[in-house]
């Protein structure tokens, strides 16, 4: 069956307790299979660490609610458990409406919920609050609550007395523990390679939960449903044959810089015949040899900028790359191609100068976006639509007389449109992050783009 890991709000426990789950199962010896609701991609990782299995996205806006299903089903059937990690509030979607929600997925999926809530300074307010999740969508089931940042055996009695008055399962109470606080960045929770002792993490985790939780619930809710199709399986097969196909190496930026990266645009790639080839930029390293094409995710550049300057290998190397063979950029990706870098200190750095813009701090700009192509690019075609979505705090300040060929025509909830990116058939830059998997015609034309390359004049 699976549940849903939701909350009220943001910064209430959803990732502590998700997180003591799946480290609980995994010392006990069971496979658990994680989802994070939304785009992002530093929840994730965390959860793959603690489970030892790439966490999936589960996004109806930017995968499609086709995807989701065959997502959830494909990749949790040959695990024990699943569990799925939510976003935010509930019910917060895009604007104010629950489109994109943690709430739609659930309903989607037909899944029960499980909500963690900050219960500090509270008691028979608990109830309205409870309530009124739970009364709010009849569609929804509440299997439960977790309370969060319970500090003493009486304020535990207290709420337990409360939930047991409106007919509520209490599931398990967390003490309030800084220690067990997720270091963050800028843009979210700090990446996994930045936590320092994550075993020791791993145990305390798993502690958390079997002083503190209801595991023989937990155990029935988490159960995984019944095997169906890999979709990486599923997706591949609906394209032209690959056997006996030529094999078109591509290097992925992989380093402190650069690590945004949904697992199964690397599982489409090699099952297409692309296999991955690790690329350090960060460490100075030439782009390997063997590669056809090259990707660059989004990251932290910013958070290593200076060092990124100094880069100089790296850098002749992307000069070298550009408009010659087939190079996919976004978000943080993109910045390291322009002429400039401001760090975190604001202190700036000159790049690869290779794109007009000097890249500074500025306001946050994060949403889905819808996207309408120009013209025909590396991945896309004049007319085309497509959802992606951005989230960056960085702007671009364009060099004056130096414009090229915009990418795309971009809208969003209160987001005026205006045309974006860079595009040239051998090069896709954008602060949007695309889901490969989920349109398979992204992963079609980057892999006519990389087998056109040997027909073209040397």
């Amino acid at each position: 069956m699976a549940c849903v890991i939701a909350a009220p709000a943001s910064g209430t426990g959803k990732t502590i307790l998700s997180l003591a789950l799946t480290a609980w199962a995994r010392c006990s010896g069971l496979t658990i299979q994680t989802f994070k609701v939304g785009p992002d991609y530093l929840d994730p990782q965390q959860l793959t660490a603690a489970s030892g299995r790439p966490c999936r996205n589960l996004d109806q806006l930017l995968c499609g609610p086709d995807w989701v299903t065959k997502s959830f089903y494909g990749f949790s059937g040959s695990t024990d458990l699943a569990l799925i990690e939510g976003v935010m509030g509930l019910f917060d979607g895009v604007g104010t409406s629950t489109e994109g929600s943690t709430a739609a997925i659930a309903r989607q999926l037909g899944l029960p919920v499980v909500l963690v809530i900050d219960a500090s300074g509270q008691a028979a307010s608990l109830a309205a609050l409870v309530q009124g999740f739970r009364n709010h969508d009849p569609e929804l089931t509440v299997a439960g609550v977790v309370l969060n940042r319970v500090n003493s055996i009486r304020h535990q009695q207290l709420l337990k007395e409360v939930l047991k008055s409106i007919d509520v399962k209490l599931l398990g109470c967390l003490p309030r523990n800084d220690q067990l606080n997720l270091p963050s960045r800028h843009l979210g929770l700090a990446p996994v390679h930045e936590l320092q002792h994550l075993e020791a993490r791993l145990e305390s985790w798993r502690a958390l939960a079997e002083t503190h939780l209801d595991l023989g619930s937990f155990r029935r809710l988490l159960n995984a449903p019944a095997a169906k199709t890999d979709p990486i399986h599923n997706l591949i097969s609906e394209q032209a044959n690959t056997s006996n196909v030529r094999l078109r190496p591509v290097a992925v930026a992989q380093d402190d810089a650069f690590h945004f990266r949904y697992p199964e645009t690397s599982e489409c790639l090699e099952a297409l015949g692309m296999p991955i080839v690790p690329w350090k930029p960060l460490e100075d390293e030439p782009i390997p040899s063997e590669a056809e094409g090259l990707i660059l995710p989004g990251g932290f550049p910013e958070q290593h900028a200076e060092r990124l300057s100094q880069c100089s290998r790296s850098l002749a190397e992307l000069r070298g790359w550009f408009r010659q063979r087939p190079l996919y950029a976004e978000c943080g990706g993109m910045l390291l191609l322009g002429e400039s870098l401001t760090d975190l200190d604001g202190c700036s750095h000159p790049m690869a100068g290779l794109l007009p813009f000097q890249a500074k701090k500025g306001t946050l700009k994060v949403g889905y976006r819808t996207l309408k192509a120009i013209k025909d690019g590396l991945i896309v075609r004049k007319g085309e639509q497509l959802i992606g979505h951005e989230f960056h705090r960085w702007q671009l300040n364009k060099s004056i007389g130096k414009q090229q060929a915009a990418l795309w025509m971009v809208e969003g909830w209160q987001v005026q449109q205006h045309q974006e990116g860079w595009n040239h058939r051998k090069l896709h830059a954008s602060w949007v992050h695309l889901h490969w998997a989920s349109c398979s015609k992204i992963l079609q034309r980057w892999r006519r783009s990389l087998d056109a390359t040997d027909q073209e004049p040397k």
